[in-house]
């Protein structure tokens, strides 16, 4: 693949998954917190918010590693998990932030 092909895709996917995000904003925030869903996950679990996230995230890596084991073929199914997973690791990087971890 040339990289004005890659670059093309790479746009596009990050455009997704932020319209995805903006979209799933609306239905998984908790008052005026993003992250609450995974905090409530987390207390319900007697976790952390991080390791919910994790658990969630995992489900979708778990698919994409079965659907790269059986060349899958169905792009919406690709399009969902990969996006999805893109965002979780999006919303990993805001609870870091937000626990303020520097290391």
């Amino acid at each position: 693949m040339n990289l004005t092909d890659f670059n093309s895709i790479a746009i596009a996917q990050v455009d997704h998954c932020r319209d995805v995000l903006a979209e799933k904003g609306k239905e998984y925030t908790f008052g005026n917190d993003r992250l609450g869903h995974f905090k409530e996950a987390a207390e319900e679990q007697g976790t952390t918010p991080k390791q919910a996230l994790w658990g969630m995230l995992s489900k979708h890596l778990a698919s994409l590693n079965s659907m790269c084991k059986t060349e899958s073929g169905d792009i919406g199914r690709w399009d969902e998990k990969i996006t999805d997973s893109i965002n979780y690791l999006l919303l990993l990087r805001a609870l870091i932030e937000e626990e303020g971890i520097n290391e």
